[in-house]
């Protein structure tokens, strides 16, 4: 029977709001993949992000203008060429993981070639807001092994020192989103070592990463919005240690195991990451978190509600993902 691909757009209130330093947002709003084989359904979820250049109607669109070629058959494969790397092939891509595992009664681990999925540890994160605010907000997760802070440029260094002050034995890693620049980096990078941070993700923004090359690295930088997929490997040589793997970024479960595969193989530490989205666009990422040092899949945490069947989480302990809800 001739597949039937059906995009739709679904919006998932936040418990509270999310803040980084781009904005903020009450919602999040996905879009989602569903192909019908006439035996089976896969399902994907994907977040297009305006940093990008995506919106929801640009990535539905994207979407929408593939269902010929998903009627004829398209496999993962043919579909990197089809579409870039970005929230419409991540979809799309992991629509069609989910169509094979339940065509063939297999989970997605066993067709990657993984062992058996296992639980996982969460970071949580901390919306950006004034130091008193963070501090308190990090006292309420203080059971929470793994936080991370999301960081904004100017008044940085008393947030860490706030946030290190009201959790003294927390784990930290922070989230600067390309908000730090040359001039603060010496103030920043002393107040994160400081309070301990043991990971800064996107310090600087893409492009403009030059003196991550000049300096070292008293706590190790994470690339996000400066790698994609693998072929922005080449240009994070002697700037960064580690890189954040996102399924929205890399277009699909697909390249984020490619990419996985191979900066492993340059040295780089992997993190594992997500947008603020439902368990369906956390289960794939569980994949690549088995092998990741950083997880951080906290999307459903965030929100106000989950869709069900959805990831059990025991506090930042994580559960595979039963076949109901993915792979």
């Amino acid at each position: 029977m001739t597949r039937v691909l059906e995009v739709a757009v679904e919006r998932w209130p936040i418990a509270g709001s999310f803040v980084i330093a781009r904005g903020a947002k009450t919602e999040a709003v996905v879009v989602t993949a569903l192909i019908r084989d006439g035996t089976a359904t896969g399902r994907g979820e994907a977040v297009p992000y305006a940093r990008y250049g995506e919106s929801v109607e640009s990535v539905t669109a994207a979407m929408q203008a593939m269902a010929e070629a998903i009627a004829s058959g398209v496999d993962r494969a043919a579909l990197q060429a089809l579409l870039p790397p970005g929230a419409a092939r991540n979809a799309l891509d992991c629509a069609l993981w989910d169509l094979e595992a339940k065509a063939t009664s297999r989970r997605a681990a066993e067709i990657a070639g993984l062992a058996p999925l296992r639980a996982v540890e969460t970071a949580y994160t901390l919306s950006l807001g004034e130091p008193a605010a963070m501090a308190e907000a990090a006292r309420r997760a203080a059971d929470r092994p793994l936080l991370k802070l999301k960081l904004g440029g100017a008044g940085d260094g008393e947030r860490l020192a706030a946030i290190r002050a009201a959790v003294p034995r927390a784990r930290l890693i922070a989230d600067a989103n390309e908000s730090w620049s040359r001039e603060t980096w010496n103030a920043n990078m002393a107040a994160a070592v400081a309070a301990g941070v043991e990971l800064i993700e996107q310090p600087l923004p893409a492009r403009a990463d030059d003196l991550l090359g000049e300096t070292t690295h008293p706590v190790p930088i994470c690339a996000d919005e400066s790698v994609h997929s693998a072929d922005d490997l080449p240009g994070l040589a002697g700037r960064y240690d580690a890189v954040n793997i996102k399924l929205d970024k890399a277009g699909g479960l697909t390249e984020a195991l490619r990419l996985a595969a191979e900066a492993r193989d340059l040295g780089l530490t992997i993190m594992v990451g997500c947008m603020v989205a439902t368990s369906l666009a956390m289960a794939p990422a569980m994949l690549v978190a088995q092998g990741a040092a950083f997880v951080d899949l906290d999307g459903p945490l965030l929100l106000a509600r989950d869709r069900q069947p959805g990831l059990r989480y025991a506090g930042s302990r994580i559960e595979p993902p039963e076949a109901a809800l993915w792979g």
